[in-house]
C-alpha cells in the first residue's frame, strides 16, 4: 500500500532543475500505466501568470491568490493557461527562475498543495518535483531523489535550448543552476532535500533509460 489512508500507489521523484526527473517520471508513469504529475509546471504556470498580470514575484499574497485560482489545464500533451497554449512559454529560463522564486513563498505552496494531491488517482501516480516525497506525498510507497552535477545539468539544458534555436551561455547556465539549487535548498518551507527513505540516484553519468529502469526496480522492490 502507498499510505495508511490510501490504497493508491504513489512514486515520487524529486531533484534539482534539469536532473532529468521530469522525463524519467513521465516514462515510469507510462511503463506502469499510472497518472503523471509535473508539479514544477504548476509553479511555472503560477510565475507566468504573475508576469502576465503584473504581479511582483515577491508579492506573496498576490501570487498566492493567482495560484489558488490558476486557470490552467493539461490536455493532449499541452499546457494551457487562460485558454492560451503555454507549453513552450513555461519552459523559458525566465519563467523557470520565476518559478523558483514563487516556490519559496509559503502561501503559494499552501495554495497549490491540494491541487497537487488531487492528482492521486487510481491506478497510481508518479509525481515529480522538489518536495513530492517530503511534503506533498510523504506516504508514497517509493521515493527517489534524482540528482546530477550542476555542470551536467547545465549541459543538458544548453543542448535543449540550442536544439530549439535559442541562444544560450553554458557558463551562465551553470551559475543559474547553482543559484537555483541554493535558493531551493535554503527556503524555510519545503526545502529541496531527499526524503530520509528515498533512493538517491545520481544521473551525471547515467542515460534516461537506465534511470527509468532503476526507478522501476526500486518501486517493484517495495511491492
Amino acid at each position: 500500500m502507498s499510505t495508511a489512508s490510501s490504497p493508491i500507489p504513489v512514486i515520487t521523484i524529486d531533484g534539482p532543475s534539469a536532473s532529468g526527473k521530469g522525463t524519467v517520471a513521465e516514462r515510469v508513469a507510462a511503463a506502469l500505466g499510472f497518472h503523471f504529475l509535473d508539479s514544477g509546471a504548476l509553479y511555472r504556470l503560477t510565475a507566468l501568470s504573475a508576469m502576465k498580470h503584473g504581479v511582483a514575484l515577491d508579492d506573496e499574497a498576490g501570487v498566492a491568490a493567482l495560484a489558488a485560482r490558476l486557470p490552467a489545464t493539461f490536455r493532449g500533451g499541452s499546457v494551457w493557461l487562460e485558454n492560451e497554449n503555454v507549453t513552450d512559454a513555461i519552459r523559458a529560463e525566465t519563467v523557470g527562475e520565476g518559478a523558483s522564486k514563487v516556490a519559496a513563498l509559503p502561501a503559494v505552496r499552501a495554495a497549490l498543495l491540494d491541487r497537487q494531491r488531487a492528482y492521486c488517482q487510481l491506478p497510481g501516480l508518479v509525481a515529480d518535483g522538489r518536495d513530492m516525497g517530503t511534503v506533498v506525498f510523504a506516504g508514497a510507497v517509493a521515493k527517489v531523489f534524482l540528482t546530477a552535477s550542476a555542470e551536467a545539468r547545465a549541459g543538458r539544458r544548453y543542448k535543449q535550448l540550442i536544439e530549439k534555436g535559442n541562444s544560450a551561455s553554458l557558463t551562465a547556465l551553470v551559475a543559474d543552476m547553482q543559484a537555483r539549487d541554493a535558493r531551493d535548498s535554503a527556503r524555510t518551507v519545503a526545502p529541496l532535500k531527499p526524503a530520509p527513505d528515498a533512493l538517491l540516484l545520481d544521473t551525471t553519468h547515467m542515460d534516461i533509460e537506465s534511470a527509468v529502469q532503476a526507478v522501476l526496480a526500486h518501486y517493484h522492490s517495495k511491492q
